[in-house]
């Protein structure tokens, strides 16, 4: 199915719209089925969604939070994720929710990677919301152009819910979920802002190798919903 495109006229208002979509989809998954699960990413753009989603009224007592993907550093180094969630998300009603972070007492991730694979093969599958982000490489998670293990981590049919992975371009080690574990989510978001990255997502929606430009493993990925783009300028 086609990604759907929604462009708004600044990042508060990107912020609020995405927000009360988000909200809603785990309001829903509580209804239904008593719990649900929310994977975001980090980096500086989604701060201000964060910030938002934090206040929504919700049972977040019954939301599971993880991270798509992360740094392997302990969360008291600037450049960690879950310490950006900690600040940005899990504050206010949201401070309620469960957090499954993937850092690990461990001097590199495939020391433990058995055991991450393990933990977050037994989440509720399938996801009920999953917020990518973009960079201007193309990459997204931590599918970044020339990593070591990019065919396993956005493998259609892979089994393993995590991968150990690094990249010139990635600074640290790192760990991501896996394709299959982020594009059956009920709700999969593309969350990226400015001039600079709309270029780069309307080169990657051209034809072209994957490798290139990773985040094209998620335009090309079937799915029975669309893809929900949120960009504003």
């Amino acid at each position: 199915m086609a990604a759907s495109m929604h462009r708004y006229p600044n990042r508060d208002a990107l912020a609020e719209a995405l927000a009360a979509g988000v909200a809603a989809v785990l309001a829903g998954g509580i209804a239904t089925r008593g719990v649900a699960t929310l994977a975001v990413s980090g980096g500086s753009t989604p701060k201000r969604f964060f910030e938002v989603l934090s206040q929504a009224e919700i049972d977040w007592a019954d939301v599971t939070v993880l991270l798509v993907d992360e740094r392997w550093v302990p969360e008291t180094n600037e450049r960690s994720n879950a310490a950006l969630v900690r600040r940005h998300l899990l504050q206010g009603p949201a401070a309620a929710a469960h957090f499954e972070p993937f850092y690990m007492e461990a001097g590199h991730p495939h020391a433990v990677e058995g055991d991450l694979c393990s933990r977050f093969a037994q989440l509720v599958r399938p996801l009920d919301v999953v917020i990518l982000g973009m960079g201007g490489d193309g990459h997204t998670a931590s599918f970044f152009p020339g990593a070591d293990r990019l065919g396993e981590a956005i493998d259609p049919a892979g089994k393993a819910a995590v991968v150990a992975i690094e990249a010139p371009g990635a600074g640290e080690p790192r760990v991501t979920l896996c394709l299959p574990v982020l594009v059956d989510a009920r709700f999969l978001a593309l969350h990226i802002e400015g001039e600079e990255k709309l270029r780069v997502l309307e080169t990657a929606q051209q034809p072209g190798r994957i490798e290139d430009l990773p985040v094209r493993s998620i335009l090309r990925a079937p799915r029975e919903k669309a893809l929900e783009i949120f960009w504003a300028p």
